[in-house]
């Protein structure tokens, strides 16, 4: 037996604007899901497949370092491009580890403060 991951889901201030964030970084389209009760944002890939990334609104701000991030692959750029890209989308670095031993990676925050990491493509 297995299971699939269905949902990433992030606790925001400001659901809208972190996932209009990520639907720059990821180019996946996002979309407002009303539920009784439970309205949050989702940025799915086009096709449908999995995981979805979530955006809740809740009343407290981050407060400690993320326990679970994400790690990203730049697609079609380099690691300096990328995040040359995120730091216009609004993102901030948060440890630059490039050239440090174990590195090779980009710790940056959203514009909440939630980390994630930019790896360096193969090759």
């Amino acid at each position: 037996m297995s299971s699939l991951v269905l949902n990433v889901t992030l606790d925001c201030r400001d659901a809208g604007a972190v996932a209009q964030f990520w639907e720059a970084v990821t180019g996946h389209p996002r979309e407002l899901v009303h539920q009784p009760g439970n309205d949050h944002w989702v940025v799915r890939p086009p096709d449908g497949s999995l995981p979805r990334l979530v955006f809740v609104t809740v009343p407290e701000e981050k407060s400690i370092k993320n326990r679970m991030h994400l790690d990203l692959l730049p697609n079609d750029s380099s690691q300096e491009e990328e995040v040359a890209r995120l730091l216009d989308l609004g993102a901030s670095v948060v440890d630059d580890r490039r050239r440090s031993d174990p590195g090779g990676w980009v710790v940056m925050a959203d514009p909440e403060g939630n980390e994630f990491c930019v790896e360096h493509p193969p090759g």
